[in-house]
């Protein structure tokens, strides 16, 4: 196993759609492609969406494949994971999809002002003990980091199991007053007729908690 994901990483490390920003550089310059993504990488204009926590990438990846007209970058700090998604990319030959490994707490310096248009954050440690808070990717934090690249009106969105955590983020956009789009406890409980985006892709723990019984829970707002 160990052997395995040291394979990985090396291999993420060659990827020409990967890139990695580490504590020091976060410090000092950021990345390089920060407020250079268009012109230097995707080659184009189209709107950047983000997946903040991508896992295995099937989000991103995902969401490539629908929407070649977008681009998509997954980040995540474990290269293992990232591999998976970023292969898949390589295979295929999608020139809208990149991977950044790297912690959360760094994304505002991967991005300048109003470089991303979206956000989408699935099933993320709920960090559910009442003194981790402050960890939670929707807490005002993070929505205050998202909001130094992210523009204006632009969205985010959130998919969980952990229901305590759709709440407490329900209440962060009611308690910060910005606008909520969409809200469900119950995703495919619901007579809505939802996006594709929303229930077409189904990450590795949307499908382990699905037939767990958990419920999936959505909400899509604003800053």
């Amino acid at each position: 196993m160990a052997k395995r994901k040291l394979k990985k990483f090396a291999e993420v490390n060659s990827f020409d759609n990967c890139f990695f920003l580490s504590y020091e550089a976060s410090k000092a310059e950021g990345l390089s492609l920060k407020g250079k993504w268009h012109n230097n990488y995707f080659k184009n204009n189209n709107p950047i969406v983000l997946e903040l926590g991508c896992g295995k990438g099937e989000y991103t990846v995902g969401l490539a494949q629908r929407y070649p007209d977008k681009n998509f970058v997954g980040v995540d700090i474990k290269g293992n994971r990232i591999w998976t998604g970023a292969k898949a990319a390589v295979e295929n030959k999608m020139n809208n999809v990149a991977f950044i490994r790297t912690r959360i707490d760094y994304i505002d310096r991967c991005f300048a002002t109003d470089e991303v248009d979206e956000i989408w954050i699935t099933f993320p440690d709920p960090q559910p003990q009442k003194t981790r808070a402050r960890n939670r990717l929707t807490n005002m934090m993070f929505i205050d980091r998202y909001k130094k690249f992210l523009k204006k009106g632009g969205s985010i969105h959130l998919k969980t199991d952990n229901e305590p955590f759709y709440n407490f983020t329900r209440e962060i956009v009611t308690e910060n007053k910005m606008e909520l789009v969409d809200a469900t406890n119950n995703l495919y409980a619901d007579t809505i007729q939802w996006d594709e985006e929303i229930t077409a892709i189904k990450t590795y723990y949307e499908k382990k908690f699905s037939e767990m019984g958990f419920k999936i829970c959505y909400l899509k707002f604003k800053v």
